[in-house]
């Protein structure tokens, strides 16, 4: 359903991206990910007919977006990472407004707006300034433009930037709901334990590049084949610890006493992760210095590493 093929896009003498090349199949959620500069919002921007690539070609749908743009307009619907609403419009409005931009009329029209105001759940807001809404109602309200059309595809960038946790969680749901309906996503986050839990696919790109492409689990199984190549004396895994309930501040200190770990991470939920040597005797000093501080594992698993872990190891960290 999305596809890119050695698309390059340069500004001057600068290769904001170079021979990238991936797809997405109808109906999956890709992460795009990568670094601040490294590419993803051009890439983007590109597969949404808004710039013109300098080599190569995307195509939505089997159709190519510098040949026909008006066709794979009528087949998306693209959230930037940022976006205006003209002053003293209200919510009703902003939606209708691009209602009829899309051309619907009479009755089809207020039946799409508030369609969609009831999947946003903007229906107590219809009265109020667009520009007035807070962070979390404004992303719904973007979302909700980009769905007036019924797109098959959707490209959203960065749509969770600074929203607090529930309003992130309550926007994660919608657009499981979405890729249920069969569309077809590709999204942009810096969060990506969010889009691990979410994503079918992902792509890594770095400096315009592409550096990883796949299922979740095949990129995170590349990024511990890269580890365990490495020239290293010990083996390293990722030790996960969970409790029922747990003072966040004796665990950290008492995993940060503990000899051999490293890279020590408060997960949330009451989990915490650490780099350690694959030593179950190690695991075990663990378990025993937690319970000893009063703390109580419920759960200790050597796990391969999540995504964040996969993207530090296939990344350089370079930005352009």
């Amino acid at each position: 359903m999305i596809e890119f093929h050695g698309l390059g896009r340069c500004f001057g003498d600068f290769w904001a991206v170079r021979d990238l090349s991936f797809t997405v199949p109808a109906g999956r959620i890709c992460g795009f990910i990568g670094p601040n500069g490294a590419g993803k919002s051009t890439s983007m921007r590109i597969l949404a007919t808004l710039d013109l690539p300098s080599e190569g070609r995307t195509l939505v749908d089997g159709v190519d977006g510098t040949q026909e743009p008006d066709r794979v307009r009528r087949a998306l619907g693209f959230m930037p990472d940022s976006y205006g609403a003209y002053p003293n419009m209200t919510v009703a409005e902003y939606l209708d407004f691009f209602a009829r931009a899309y051309g619907l009329h009479g009755a089809a029209r207020a039946k799409r707006v508030a369609d969609i105001a009831d999947f946003c759940q903007l229906g107590e807001m219809l009265g109020k300034a667009a520009t007035s809404l807070s962070k979390g109602m404004k992303q719904r309200l973007c979302l909700g433009r980009c769905l007036i059309n019924d797109p098959r595809v959707l490209i959203l960038d960065e749509p969770t930037a600074g929203l607090d946790p529930r309003a992130r969680i309550e926007f994660r749901d919608l657009i499981r709901v979405l890729a249920g309906q069969g569309r077809t996503l590709l999204i942009s986050s810096h969060i990506l334990s969010e889009l691990e839990e979410i994503c079918d696919q992902v792509a890594i790109i770095e400096r315009g590049r592409l550096v990883a492409e796949g299922s979740v689990a095949a990129v995170k199984a590349r990024a511990r084949a890269a580890a365990q190549s490495d020239a290293s004396p010990e083996r390293r895994i990722r030790l996960e610890v969970r409790f029922p309930a747990a003072d966040a501040t004796v665990v950290e200190r008492t995993l940060a006493e503990q000899p051999g770990l490293a890279d020590i991470r408060n997960e949330g939920h009451d989990c915490w992760t650490a780099d350690a040597p694959a030593d179950p005797q190690i695991h075990a000093a663990v378990v025993r210095a937690l319970v000893l501080a009063g703390q109580s594992p419920c759960h200790v698993d050597a796990r391969g590493g999540n995504l964040e872990d996969a993207f530090m190891k296939l990344t350089e960290g370079a930005v352009q």
